[in-house]
C-alpha cells in the first residue's frame, strides 16, 4: 500500500490527550505574522499581492505595484496587530505567532511585544509567497535562510513550522531539516500525530482553516463578527463535549485585528475563558505534552518521495 497518504489516522478510538488540569479540550491562538513578506515588486516578485485582503478576488498586478493592496497588508502591521496584543496580554492568553522571516524583520518592535509577552514565534518561513511550484533547492534554501534570520531577530531558532503555501516538498524538506519540535502544515485531524513518511518521527500539530479568519476574506466565508463568534463558540462546545480535543483557531492582524472582528474574537476568549474547562497554551506546550504522553512508539515507513497534500493561509 503507498504510504503517501495516511487515510485511517488515529480511527474510532483517538487516544486520551490527558490534556493538564483535566481540561476537555486544548485551545490555541495562532496570531499570523505575514506584512511585508508578500508579494511585491518591491521585494523583486513578478508582480503585485492577490490573498488574503479585503480585496476578494482581486488579481495581481504584474511588473507594478498594487498601492491600496499594500495598504491592506500594512494595516496588520500598524494597527491590527497590536489590537490582537492588546486583546490577548489583558487577559494573560497566551499566543503562538506564526512570522513570516521578512516580516519580523520589518517590524522589530512588533517582535519585541511578542517576546515580552512570552509568545511562542514559530517560522512562518522566508516568505508569504505561494511555493507550489518553486524549485525544490530554492525552497531547501528559503527553509535555511528562514531559520538563520529568524535566530538572529529573536535570539533563538524556531521549534515550530508552518508554510502555509505548501509546495509538494515541504513537509519532506522540513522532517529532513530535523531541527522543528512540529510542523503544523496539516489539516488532517484534532489531535497531535507523527508523520513518518520522511525518514523520522516528525510530530505534526493541526491547524485549520474553518475556524480562522481568512473566511472574513472569502467568497464563502462570515459577514461580520456574529456568525465568526457562533462558529468559534459552536467548535469549542463540540469538542468539549467529546473531550480530549484540541481546537485552533488562525487570526491576522489586518483581518481580524478590524475592530468589529476584534470585538467578536474577544468575546469567544471571554467565553472560553469563563468555560473552566480549556487549557488554552501555545502551540509549542501542546506539542512537548504530546511528547511526553503519547511518545512515538511505531516504525518509521519507506521514505516517500510523492507529494504531500497542500495550500493555505
Amino acid at each position: 500500500m503507498s504510504q503517501a497518504r495516511d487515510l485511517v489516522g488515529y480511527g474510532a478510538t483517538p487516544p486520551d490527550a490527558r490534556w493538564p488540569g483535566g481540561a476537555r479540550v486544548a485551545v490555541q491562538f495562532v496570531i499570523n505574522y505575514e506584512e511585508g513578506a508578500e508579494n511585491n515588486v518591491l521585494n523583486g516578485d513578478a508582480g503585485s499581492e492577490a490573498f488574503l485582503s479585503e480585496m476578494v478576488g482581486t488579481q495581481s498586478h504584474a511588473g507594478a505595484r498594487a498601492m491600496a493592496m499594500e495598504s491592506l497588508y500594512e494595516y496588520g502591521s500598524r494597527a491590527g496587530f497590536w489590537r490582537l496584543h492588546r486583546l490577548f496580554t489583558s487577559r494573560a492568553v497566551p499566543v503562538t505567532v506564526f512570522g513570516v522571516a521578512r516580516a519580523l524583520e520589518a517590524n522589530p518592535e512588533a517582535v519585541q511585544a511578542m517576546q515580552a509577552a512570552n509568545w511562542e514565534i514559530a517560522s512562518h518561513g522566508l516568505r508569504w509567497i505561494d511555493y507550489q511550484h518553486l524549485p525544490e533547492e530554492v525552497e531547501r534554501a528559503h527553509i535555511a535562510e528562514a531559520i538563520a534570520l529568524h535566530t538572529r531577530l529573536t535570539g533563538q531558532r524556531p521549534l515550530g513550522w508552518y508554510q502555509g503555501r505548501t509546495s509538494p516538498n515541504t513537509a519532506r524538506l522540513v522532517a529532513e531539516e530535523g531541527g522543528f519540535v512540529y510542523d503544523a502544515d496539516s489539516y488532517a485531524d484534532d489531535l497531535p500525530y507523527y508523520d513518518t513518511r520522511h525518514g523520522r518521527a516528525q510530530m505534526v500539530v493541526p491547524y485549520t482553516l474553518d475556524v480562522n479568519d481568512m473566511k472574513f476574506v472569502a467568497y464563502n466565508g462570515f459577514a461580520d463578527g456574529e456568525p465568526f463568534f457562533r462558529y468559534l463558540r459552536d467548535s469549542f462546545e463540540q469538542l468539549r463535549s467529546e473531550g480530549g480535543r484540541m481546537l485552533s483557531i488562525g487570526l491576522h492582524g489586518r483581518i481580524a485585528g478590524k475592530p468589529a472582528r476584534a470585538a467578536a474574537v474577544a468575546r469567544f476568549v471571554d467565553h472560553v475563558l469563563a468555560s473552566g474547562d480549556a487549557w488554552i497554551a501555545r502551540r509549542i506546550d501542546i506539542a512537548e505534552h504530546w511528547q511526553r504522553e503519547h511518545p512515538f512508539q511505531g516504525s518509521l515507513a519507506a521514505s516517500d518521495p510523492g507529494p504531500a497534500a497542500g495550500a493555505a493561509a
